[in-house]
């Protein structure tokens, strides 16, 4: 094997794990295991936590790769991807799945916790399995139902830590789960074509552009109120709180300028800010944990000793 060739297989094996998306997961991850203690966590669940939640999450996406073979095909989105090109085959991908998602149970229950495992485990069947062949073909609101697995990575990273639910965890849950559909809809509202060609039912394709466009504002409008429970329960400061009303006005424009966007493009600018949006509110979550702890008022922090 040539090392062209060698290069090429990696990066096909790589597409398979969809790192972007992984990244984002992880990152959301790690985020949960900061926030779950009040100063820096033990190193060792820090470090194979993130290792083996992140190889499930690879691991769900090879298994997805997988299950849509057919659909990629037909979509223009996808059929670049390593199956529908021929670049690799069912078995190799199949192989490649298991070897990931039983790496990444090895690590979590030898080196992590029990519930951590089992619950990465859920998440990985819950995207995997129940999502991509049965949701995702199933009802309009399927990517509502199977956001679930796509919202456990922080709850993932606090049970790592902590080796039990919080219910501070599952507020981070409730934000990424109520994030997915207006993320995940801007897309389908640019890709509509491409899920309709692949009798795939996402909102758009069965109750038309307006109708979607509509739910997109009244998710966002949720997601807004619901990124304020941080700082209603005491898990964040005004620090986070300002950042959080910042970044839902600044979603709360996208949306509402999709009831009637100046162009195509426009859902993918939507989408592209979404992503950016989690990031933030993740990260500001994070500097307010540290710089603000909960409990103590902005001016205290600055008031000269």
């Amino acid at each position: 094997m040539n090392s062209a060739h060698a290069r090429s297989l990696f990066a096909q094996y790589l597409e398979l794990t969809k790192p972007k998306v992984v990244a984002l997961l992880v990152f959301t991850a790690v985020v949960g295991m900061l926030l779950a203690v009040p100063g820096l966590p033990p190193w060792q669940p820090v470090l194979f936590g993130t290792l083996g939640i992140g190889l499930a999450a690879a691991s769900a996406a090879a298994i997805n790769h997988l299950l849509d073979r057919r659909i990629d095909a037909v979509m223009a989105r996808t059929a670049h991807r390593p199956l529908p090109t021929g670049g690799l085959d069912a078995r190799q991908v199949l192989l490649f799945a298991i070897a990931l998602g039983a790496l990444a149970m090895a690590i979590l229950v030898l080196l992590v916790n029990l519930l951590t495992a089992v619950l990465t485990f859920a998440s990985l069947i819950g995207y995997a399995i129940v999502y991509t062949v049965y949701l995702k073909r199933a009802t309009p609101q399927n990517i509502v139902i199977g956001g679930a697995a796509g919202a456990a990575p922080p709850v993932l990273g606090w049970t790592a830590v902590t080796g039990e639910l919080h219910a501070h965890a599952l507020l981070l849950f409730l934000i990424v789960f109520v994030w997915t559909p207006p993320h995940f809809w801007a897309l389908a509202l640019y890709r509509r074509e491409d899920y309709a060609r692949a009798d795939i039912p996402m909102l758009p394709v069965i109750y038309g552009e307006a109708f979607t466009r509509w739910h997109v504002l009244f998710y966002t409008v949720l997601l807004v109120l619901v990124t304020v429970l941080p700082w209603l329960t005491g898990m964040s400061g005004l620090f986070y709180l300002g950042g959080a009303l910042v970044l839902g006005a600044g979603f709360l424009y996208y949306a509402v300028r999709l009831l009637d966007p100046p162009d195509e493009q426009f859902a993918m600018h939507t989408f592209g800010y979404s992503i950016i949006y989690l990031m933030a509110l993740f990260a500001f979550l994070l500097i307010d944990h540290y710089l603000v702890p909960p409990g103590n008022e902005l001016v205290w922090r600055f008031t000269p000793t």
